[in-house]
């Protein structure tokens, strides 16, 4: 039994602690025919299409803001790198930095949110590491996933996919994320009601998934839309167009924004996707989205077209701005 109510080395050290740690919270919330705590690897059964695989790592401060926390992030945050690639997430692994010290009360918040947000995707934890840091060491918990999931062989979406008359859409307003949680870190004595974007877009991606005309998706996290933009510019040597006044932002981020100088263009966002699709098929996708409550707010915002491979801003004035790559991180430690 976890008598303790704060995280000591000793959970760390392999012993009854370590134990009782790992059966009486991550076990018992994690429980699946996959997860076998006792073992050093698991086999997983056979799965029908193209495996594919991703890892990511988490350290939100704070650890749980409006609208999610680091546990179910961590979740969203793996399954959606599958998600936007065209593949069901089936499986994680989940590696826990847990800091001496820790309020155990906290983890056990946390390990039930993640797995509630597995259970909701459908993708089983089937194994996991858990490691305690000195204190000093760590930020409270540090989270490391691996997902793997499959995708049909007939799906062919990639960077190699877009041309010149794409139309670029995202499938609802950017930067909820980053400045729910810097409203959360209280920082400038500003606070508000903002809930983060973190969410599935499994419902977003399968049902773009029936076009033909669907060439490629990304959820624009670190860096935001902005980041998304340039990766398309570099990978393809084609400009992109952006139109400001397309482009969905709320009026309490635009307003945190307008305060304190960031750009809502390179705010992260936690459930939201950028997707290519062809010229004639654009505004099908625009409808899909808007029939999902998950996409009610989408909209087209700009095209790939030929020419210099940059981000050209068309501003709410009509005129036309080079949106610079980002270089300095506004809102550390948001994902």
């Amino acid at each position: 039994m976890i008598d303790d109510t704060h995280i000591s080395l000793a959970h760390g050290n392999g012993g009854r602690f370590m134990r009782a740690l790992i059966e009486e919270v991550f076990a018992r919330h994690l429980a699946s025919a996959a997860l076998d705590v006792q073992a050093d690897a698991v086999t997983l059964p056979q799965m029908d299409g193209e495996l594919m695989f991703t890892t990511d790592g988490f350290s939100v401060k704070p650890l749980e803001f409006p609208g999610g926390d680091i546990g179910s992030l961590a979740v969203h945050g793996t399954t959606n790198d599958l998600a936007v690639a065209g593949a069901t997430p089936r499986y994680l692994s989940l590696n826990a930095f847990i800091e001496e010290g820790f309020e155990i009360a906290m983890l056990e918040r946390i390990v039930a949110s993640l797995a509630s947000a597995a259970r909701e995707i459908g993708v089983e934890v089937a194994a996991g590491d858990t490691k305690v840091l000195p204190r000093g060491e760590g930020g409270g918990i540090y989270l490391a996933t691996t997902g793997i999931g499959t995708r049909s062989s007939e799906i062919k979406l990639g960077l190699k996919q877009i041309k010149a008359g794409d139309r670029i859409l995202v499938s609802g307003p950017v930067g909820d994320h980053g400045i729910s949680v810097m409203l959360a870190r209280e920082q400038f004595g500003l606070h508000g009601e903002l809930l983060s974007d973190a969410a599935s877009v499994l419902p977003l991606t399968r049902a773009l998934m029936k076009l033909d005309g669907l060439h490629f998706m990304r959820d624009p996290t670190r860096g935001g839309l902005a980041t998304v933009a340039h990766e398309l510019c570099h990978a393809t040597g084609l400009q992109v167009r952006l139109n400001q006044p397309a482009i969905p932002v709320r009026d309490p981020v635009q307003s945190v924004c307008e305060m304190l100088g960031y750009d809502p263009l390179f705010l992260a966002c936690e459930g939201r996707v950028v997707a290519i699709v062809d010229a004639d098929q654009a505004d099908q996708a625009l409808a899909i989205w808007r029939s999902l409550p998950e996409g009610e707010l989408a909209s087209i915002i700009g095209e790939i077209n030929e020419g210099s491979p940059h981000v050209i801003l068309t501003t709410e004035l009509g005129g036309e701005r080079i949106l610079e790559e980002l270089e300095d991180d506004p809102l550390p430690r948001i994902c």
